[in-house]
């Protein structure tokens, strides 16, 4: 279910450029669920293949999502709310504004790009980068309040 709520929620935003809710997700998902959260990334990963068709655009997807996994994963589980918020803001800013640099090992691979012709390509999309740090920074605002909300509902859900 919340693999498909990823991919409804990218295709309901398509029309933003880079402007979504992954990357907020895919945090919540992981502050909760942690290594379970894999399985909503990966269902969101071959939804997308799917839709959009298993060309070489996919195959970064297979790996930018689980880096953000991981980096949430080295988060400390405990942190003053104010610290957190901060934290995932930067950790989704970050993401967003790297999301080009993640992507280039495959298009420099698939597009026989040297060095300077990479370099070139990532500096063609730091403008849809940037919009995708804000977009991502602002959609962070939600992982607090998402993740207490869901740790209350598994908390419900086990009780009965």
């Amino acid at each position: 279910m919340f693999g498909a709520l990823m991919f409804c929620s990218k295709l309901l935003m398509e029309a933003l450029p880079n402007i979504h809710l992954l990357g907020m997700l895919t945090v919540t998902f992981t502050l909760v669920y942690r290594k379970k959260a894999l399985f909503p990334i990966y269902v969101y990963v071959f939804l997308m293949g799917i839709y959009g068709g298993f060309s070489y655009w996919w195959i970064h997807h297979l790996y930018v999502w689980t880096i953000l996994w991981g980096v949430t994963m080295l988060l400390p589980r405990k942190m003053p709310k104010a610290l957190a918020v901060i934290v995932y803001c930067t950790v989704c800013l970050l993401h967003g504004l790297l999301y080009g640099v993640m992507c280039s090992p495959v298009e420099a691979l698939v597009h026989g790009f040297d060095l300077r012709e990479t370099l070139a390509w990532i500096a063609y999309g730091s403008y849809f980068d940037v919009l995708h740090g804000i977009g991502n920074t602002v959609a962070a605002l939600l992982i607090l309040p998402l993740s207490e909300l869901l740790i209350k509902l598994e908390k419900k859900s086990y009780v009965k």
